[in-house]
């Protein structure tokens, strides 16, 4: 079910009128446990069955830890939780993957090996909720967390339809203490929670896939070489259109969450004016740079055990963060590049230090635009199908292919040079403030007129069907 549809717009209209009954609160829980499922049912409903697996079993390996006082004991139960939900992530969104891989490997050794075909389905949003129930597990286990009480507590933690398939990953602390009270709404809560899903809403269904994404399409799309300008307009055409896309989700979700009455921690915090890397992970998909951090790059060592580990840890962690974007040595290639970008900003770091701070407003600025520039380099790494047409765009927008062919029309690349420049003036003005902030001191007037010229421009906007990017993953 995706929130840029009707059905979820009916969808959203009964649990919300559900929830505002006068009934128990252990019966509102369940209606939200129910309309959870049935949300992530809508897609494929027995997938519904790995939801109930992973629920259970760190269910029981959770209570079991909490009692258990035996080291050997806790890390075999660890082990158990890590195994179930990575066994079933890797079979699920890795398989086919490891599959060709060994095939290519063993015909490199002149073995002919042809394995049956084996098709599988990728259940939507797996890698979210695997990760969050992991940290359950690994938060009762590091002593962090106490078990929940109440199961349906638990399983409401899992399957809360919000944020079930495309984040924020949300921590055991920041959600589950939240279904211990009974939560409503407040008036001002209401009206926050429909203005963020309202924004969440045109970012998606206007920006993303109305304005940017035909030209981003075109670009990479393209069979043959392409001249530079349009190979550099449809990558920051990319970059506009993940962010609103994604961004756009975690904003409807945090909207819908608040609409009931529980808070969702943010994802984004306008990582296009980022300077450096460090801080742009700080800024993007920072439920999931958190998670890498505390329990990856910090477990293998973190910054404590010398530069040269460092900068291990740095690689290691961003690799796997991209093999958890996708099935590919693409998204692989992806996630070591910015591991390479994030050990070389720390040499350098280091190489400044004691040298004064160069933190000047021109510096910031010019730091600020590198850091989106090769940011957008990235990005065709992340974009592309495949290595050759990822090799094309890289050569054309660096000057090293020659030749190639124009694929955008007036109309995309007007879009692009008017939406991606108005995007980084937002990202650096909002930069250091908050949304809340500029809403609460705006006219209201003016709130108002953004707010309904946003709903008629989602309403008549064609194309408000397509799923969200992050959905794959």
């Amino acid at each position: 079910m995706l929130f840029n549809s009707l059905t979820f717009v009916v969808f959203f209209a009964v649990v919300l009128g559900l929830h505002s009954l006068p009934l128990p609160w252990r019966a509102k829980k369940l209606n939200l446990l129910i309309a959870s499922y049935l949300f992530y049912a809508a897609w494929n409903p027995p997938f519904v069955l790995l939801l109930w697996l992973s629920t259970l079993v760190d269910w029981f390996v959770a209570r079991a830890l909490h009692r258990e006082q035996r080291q050997t004991w806790r890390r075999g139960l660890l082990m158990l939780s890590i195994a179930v939900n990575l066994g079933i992530l890797g079979y699920f969104k890795y398989g086919d993957f490891l599959l060709e891989n060994w095939q290519l490997l063993m015909t490199a050794v002149g073995i002919d090996f042809r394995p049956p075909p084996w098709s599988i389905v990728l259940p939507v949003g797996i890698s979210f909720y695997t990760f969050q129930t992991m940290a359950y597990s690994l938060d009762v286990y590091l002593r962090r967390a106490e078990p929940s009480r109440s199961f349906v507590d638990f399983a409401l933690f899992v399957t809360f339809f919000p944020q079930l398939v495309a984040g924020p990953i949300v921590r055991p602390t920041q959600l589950i203490p939240q279904f211990a009270r009974p939560r409503r709404a407040t008036s001002d809560q209401l009206t926050w929670g429909l203005g963020l899903m309202t924004l969440g809403l045109f970012q998606k269904v206007v920006i993303a896939d109305s304005l940017l994404a035909p030209a981003a399409d075109k670009v990479f799309g393209a069979p043959e070489g392409l001249v530079f300008t349009d190979a550099w307009l449809g990558t920051l055409a990319f970059s506009g259109q993940i962010f609103c896309d994604f961004a756009g989700y975690s904003t409807t979700a945090i909207g819908v969450a608040l609409c009931l009455g529980f808070s969702l921690p943010d994802n984004f915090r306008f990582p296009y004016a980022a300077i450096g890397f460090s801080d742009f992970w700080r800024r993007w998909h920072i439920s999931l740079s958190t998670w890498l951090r505390d329990y990856l790059y910090v477990p293998l060592g973190g910054n404590r055990k010398g530069a040269l580990r460092t900068y291990a840890n740095l690689l290691t962690t961003m690799l796997l963060g991209g093999l958890w974007h996708g099935a590919s040595w693409n998204f692989v290639a992806w996630g070591g590049l910015h591991g390479l970008y994030l050990a070389a900003e720390r040499w350098l770091v280091r190489r400044r230090a004691g040298r004064g701070s160069g933190a000047s407003p021109v510096n910031r600025i010019f730091l600020g635009l590198l850091t989106y520039v090769l940011v957008n380099l990235t990005w065709v790494l992340f974009r592309a199908q495949d290595f050759p047409t990822a090799w094309r765009l890289l050569g054309a927008m660096t000057g090293i292919a020659e030749g190639g062919q124009a694929v955008l029309p007036t109309v995309n690349i007007l879009f692009v040079i008017t939406i991606i420049p108005l995007m980084l003036m937002t990202h650096w003005w909002m930069r250091d403030r908050s949304l809340e902030t500029v809403v609460r001191g705006a006219p209201w007037w003016l709130t108002a007129t953004l707010w309904a010229g946003m709903l008629f421009a989602i309403i008549v906007t064609q194309g408000a069907g397509d799923a969200f990017i992050y959905f794959q993953f």
